[in-house]
């Protein structure tokens, strides 16, 4: 499944949703249901920078070249967001991270409606996925 295809599931999931304060607890339950990282890998290398809570991103190369996220936050909402987040990206190659702009977040409504210090958090473990992904495809298109 592509990062659009991932996208538009995720859109369609909250659009069914009637009010914010649902969509707080679907955001909420993607947190609880996030699995577990492990504690070697909540590091400050893995600590995105820019956000209020703690949050860890850490991502790896399968053997197809796909990226593999993981990720996790002290915070509900905000390790709702990171699962999100992983949700859409994780399982893509870097050169579709890359090239896929996030057009769930403005369609959802994630810009104007969750608080400036979430809304910036969110834009800074995104920013961090793209770093990831810019280094991998480096590394990728340097060993062809």
């Amino acid at each position: 499944m592509s990062i659009h295809d991932r996208q538009a599931a995720v859109i369609n999931d909250f659009s069914a949703l009637e009010d914010w304060e649902a969509r707080y607890r679907k955001i909420i339950d993607l947190g609880k249901s996030l699995p577990d990282i492990d504690a070697s890998l909540k590091t400050e290398q893995n600590a995105v920078k820019g956000c209020q809570s703690q949050v860890w991103l850490h991502a790896s190369l399968d053997n197809q070249g796909h990226m593999i996220l993981q990720g996790d936050s002290d915070a509900l909402i905000v390790k709702g967001l990171v699962a999100l987040l992983l949700k859409v990206y994780s399982g893509s190659t870097p050169s579709e991270v890359l090239m896929t702009p996030p057009e769930f977040l403005k369609a959802l409504g994630f810009e104007g409606n969750l608080s400036p210090s979430r809304a910036n958090g969110l834009h800074s473990m995104l920013k961090q996925i793209k770093l990831y992904a810019a280094a991998f495809d480096y590394l990728l298109k340097s060993k062809k």
